[in-house]
This record gives structure tokens, sequence and C-alpha cells, in this order.
């Protein structure tokens, strides 16, 4: 590497071979420190320079007066069928360059990417799913989420020892991590959780968790028990969604286990209300609820309130319900504490703002309101993230950062004007004031606009055996 008069350059690079340059913007990287006004030259998909000094390129995208940042990496979007074109592109107005189905994730890793290779607007990666194995083998006829004996019984000695199995062949064949839904198949049993849980710490990936309803300091000390019995590494979803009020005391929960030496790490997403299955096993018990709780539940198909009889006509048939559980207070502090990284839980439909708002709302309202500092946001939706997966996945080692021989996956925007324009009657508007997206270097959206036509994504992969 060569680096003279401020400028650097890979070897064998002069500053008019590179393919694009994005000229003055303000660089925040928070894995190097680095927040200077700099230029950044991409040949091959890949950072080659990061200047003080003007680089010429073959095409230059002006930031000044603009943020340049890595891409934004989301553990947490649901992507168990077919790509979503509407989604992808919602994802990239957004900032999110890269997006990954690590919770329910899949049964089948080489079908699932099979399925995008070459067709993806965004990078994308995959986790073994504790419950579509669980499902696949007790012959479960739910739709994304268990409905029948997957969520309902407990597991025979031979059904726990195919799960098993499925999920080692699914980490032999590459899967970025294990993921559970403990809330969704509460009849698995510990030994059941405990071997998957093993399968994972043997191959050293992280298990992602969507912790049990009910109490949430014992769900939250539940899973670190069995990380911890097993020697895996730990990432639970979605901490105010199943911390609720609850939120501050789990967050303590983590942060003392972590004390105690346990790889564990956690997520949320900057909204009051959550999303999930009607028919799952998460609202069993329904019947005893009162009245005045189903008022809080939201149909996004017709946009109706809903009550015991509405709860129940939808139950039968199934769907997606947002559910109002959680208080602005509470999400702004867990977006606020140290240990939390950014992730939207988005869905395959945009039926929750979520989805296409997640990025912007923290680096918009939440910033310029001080619930935390510009960088720290960054953080929490780039390396942080990235280097909760780089053991497992070592490609994950160049994403997260500006910085050189990094792949080229930046998210370009005006720290002024960001902001969510999603809702939950509207969930599928683009986010605003996001100027320029490159994702591998390539650019999928250009002043503010998505570009046609290109799907530059590549697999996040683990080696496979």
């Amino acid at each position: 590497m060569l680096i003279a008069g401020g400028l650097c350059v890979v070897e064998g690079f002069q500053p008019d071979t590179y393919d694009v340059v994005i000229a003055g913007g303000r660089v925040i990287d928070p894995a190097s420190g680095l927040d200077e006004v700099r230029h950044v030259g991409i040949s091959d998909g890949v950072i080659r320079a990061i200047s003080a000094q003007r680089l010429n390129g073959r095409t230059t995208l002006d930031a000044s007066g603009l943020v340049v940042a890595p891409g934004f990496i989301d553990l947490h979007q649901h992507a168990q069928r077919t790509i979503n074109p509407a989604v992808d592109k919602l994802k990239v107005m957004d900032g999110v360059t890269t997006a990954l189905e690590l919770e329910v994730g899949t049964d089948d890793i080489d079908r699932w990417y099979d399925a995008r290779e070459g067709k993806s607007l965004l990078n994308y990666g995959v986790s073994i799913g504790h419950i579509p194995t669980r499902m696949a083998v007790m012959k479960d006829p739910g739709d994304f989420l268990p409905s029948g004996p997957a969520a309902h019984r407990a597991a025979r000695a031979g059904e726990i020892a195919d799960i098993a199995g499925r999920i080692e062949r699914g980490l032999s064949r590459g899967a970025v991590a294990v993921g559970f839904g403990f809330a969704y198949t509460p009849e698995a049993a510990r030994a059941e959780l405990v071997d998957a849980f093993k399968a994972a710490a043997r191959a050293g990936a992280s298990a992602h968790v969507h912790m049990r309803g009910g109490d949430p300091v014992a769900s939250a000390n539940e899973v670190i028990g069995i990380a911890t019995e097993a020697g895996a590494p730990l990432h639970i979803v979605h901490v105010q969604s199943s911390g609720g009020a609850q939120t501050a005391r789990v967050l303590s929960v983590v942060s003392d286990a972590r004390g105690r030496g346990v790889d564990v790490t956690t997520e949320m997403y900057p909204y009051i209300a959550g999303q999930t299955r009607i028919e799952s096993a998460l609202f069993d018990g329904w019947e005893s609820y009162p009245d005045d709780r189903f008022k809080n539940y939201l149909w996004p198909a017709t946009g109706e309130r809903l009550t015991r009889e509405t709860f129940a006509k939808y139950r039968k048939i199934g769907g997606s319900i947002i559910m109002f559980s959680n208080t602005e207070e509470v999400v702004r502090g867990a977006a606020a504490h140290p240990l939390t990284m950014i992730a939207s839980d988005g869905g395959q439909a945009p039926t929750h703002p979520r989805t296409a708002g997640t990025y912007s709302h923290v680096l918009g309202p939440y910033v310029r309101d001080g619930v935390l500092t510009l960088t720290d946001a960054l953080r929490k939706m780039t390396i942080m993230p990235a280097q909760r997966l780089e053991r497992r996945v070592p490609s994950m080692q160049r994403k997260g950062r500006v910085q050189l021989g990094a792949d080229a996956d930046v998210t370009v925007f005006d720290p002024q004007r960001i902001a969510d324009q999603s809702t939950y009657e509207q969930a599928a508007r683009s986010s605003t004031g996001i100027k320029y997206v490159l994702v591998n270097g390539v650019a999928v959206v250009r002043d503010g606009r998505l570009v046609e036509g290109v799907a530059p994504g590549r697999a996040v992969r683990a080696p496979a055996k």
C-alpha cells in the first residue's frame, strides 16, 4: 500500500482508474473512529482509496454536505420464500446493503441461496432454523410459523435426533447462524434446545433467539443458561419487543452475563408495536385475555382494531397481526443502550413500518432528538452486526466499514433530512434523505431514486463443507 500526501491507494491503481469516486463527503467509520471530509475511491467493488485529496473516477458522486457511512447490516429481515423485489427496494431506500434472515431461517440452505443468486439488490444470508426444521420433522402445516404439532407438542426422541441432524447439515452447508423462536415452539424441551445450541457451538455459529413470552427476565436467564451450558454464542432478537416494560431489566441481565464472560449480544427496532402471526403459539390462551387487550391489536389487511370476536375470526383464518404493546420511553431507552444493535424484524411483505423505515427512523428523529449520537447510531447498524458474525462468516470482516480493502457497501445520506415515511397505515412508503446506496460498488440508489435493472447483491455465507 502507498500512502503519500494524504492519498492512499492500492499498488497498481492510479487515481483515474477508480470506477466510482464518492467525493467530498463526511466519512464516518465507527470501526476506526474516522470522522472527516474525505474522497472515497472504489474499483472492482472494493474501497481502494480514502483520501483528503480529490480523486478521479469514471463516475463521480457528489457527497458534499452529506454523510458517507458503511452500508447498513440488518440481522433480522424475514425472507423465507422467494425474493420480494418490493421489499428489497424499500430496504435499499432505507440504506440497507445487507439483509439477513437469522431468526426463523430456513430448513434448506442450498435451495434458499440458489433461489437468490444473481437476482438480489442486497447482500443476503440465512440461518438454519430450529423452527422450520421442527416443522418439517413434525409435519406441521403452518405457514412461516408453526400452527400444529411443532407448536403444541413435545418432540419424540427420534424427532429430536432428526431436528439436530438437519441443523448440523444446514451448518455444514454454510448457514450463517442457527435461528430459534422459543415463543413459537413452547413445547420444545430443554434437552432438544441444548442439542441444537451445541450444534451451533461446534460450528462457531451464533444462536439468534426470540425468547419465550411471559416473564422476560426469566426468559432471558433461560436462554443465557442454555447458551452457557452449550457453549454457543447468543444473540437475543428484538429485546424491546420481548422485554416490554421490563426491557431495562433484561438489558441488565445481558450486561451482567457479558461481565461473566458469556458471548451474548442483542438488538432492537425503533417502534412501539410488533408484528407476528395471529395463529402462532404466542397467542395460546387468548381466551382468557381481558376485553380491553384486543384494542391493542391491528389487522393490517383492513386497518381495523380488533375485538374479542374479530380476533377469534382472524385466528381461525391466520395472517399477520400488529400488536401495540410498548411505550416510546422504553423503545428509546433500548436504542440508547450501548449493547443494542439496530435490526428491523421486517416482514416478507411491507405491512409494518419497520420494514421500510427502521434505519432512517433512528438516524433521523432519534439522532436529531438526542436519543443517541450519529456515530453511535451508525455503530449499531454497521460494525456491531458485522462483528457479531465475522468469526463464523469471514466475508463479514469486509463489511460494516469504510476502510481500505472493505467491500464497497456504502450509504450516503443527508443527516438533516433523513427520515422514515412509513406508517402503520401506509407501511410501504420509502424513507427520504438517502442520496446514494452502493452494494459491492454498484449504485442501487442514485440521487435519491432507485436504480433499475441491477442486482449486485452477493451471498453472505459461511464456508461450506
